[in-house]
């Protein structure tokens, strides 16, 4: 097992967008494999890199028995049916609300291996695969609720027992850290470009 631990909300990393994976070597594998563990052990539904600490564009997802991954996602969606529901999240704990989002989503990317992917979602796996590339934009599900409902969120946030506003949060820095003189033209390269800033959404259980 390579358990590891989640950071929380308040944690500066869950606000960062993160980067492009440029290198499919046996770090990213040794990421996939930390993220999964992890994510199982939490009987999570998924769990992206941020929420470890990495600032790389991965996520893994545990939904309906389908157990997998997609690195540097972009979603597209078919249509305009939207779906209302309970939505949490590892990075915050035991607290569960109501989150609109897209029905069906056609999620592109990669395998740990460099492998083209594609995930065709409805119901929860869309829901899911919205969820964590949100975090790979540093885009929280408490983003997605109307004002009133986020001004309930934040309260049971500052109720609940693992939050503590005092405690300084701890980066970790990603191994696959990239310039930002080659980002373009990386993001380019994978296929990102303007589509990571038209993703109109973004679960941890």
């Amino acid at each position: 097992m390579t358990v590891q631990p989640i950071r929380l909300f308040g944690d500066p990393v869950l606000r960062t967008p993160a980067e492009p994976v440029v290198d499919f070597d046996a770090e990213l594998r040794k990421l996939v494999a930390d993220l999964t563990d992890t994510m199982r052990e939490q009987n999570g539904a998924g769990l992206a890199a941020p929420q470890l600490g990495v600032g790389l564009r991965v996520f893994t997802f545990d939904v309906d028995d389908v157990v997998g991954h997609l690195v540097n996602p972009v979603l597209h969606f078919p249509d305009e049916e939207e779906q209302d529901g309970q939505e949490g999240c590892l990075s915050i704990p035991g607290l569960y609300f109501d989150t609109k989002r897209r029905l069906n989503v056609v999620a592109k990317g990669f395998t740990e291996y460099g492998d083209p992917l594609q995930i065709v979602g409805t119901g929860l796996m869309a829901r899911c695969v919205q969820h964590e590339t949100d975090h790979l934009d540093g885009v929280l599900f408490l983003d997605r609720l109307d004002p009133e409902a986020r001004k309930e969120a934040m309260k049971a946030i500052r109720q609940a027992d693992w939050y503590d506003e005092a405690a300084p949060p701890v980066v970790k820095v990603s191994p696959h850290d990239v310039p930002p003189s080659r980002r373009q033209s990386l993001a380019s390269r994978f296929g990102l470009g303007s589509d990571r800033s038209a993703n109109p959404f973004g679960l941890g259980r």
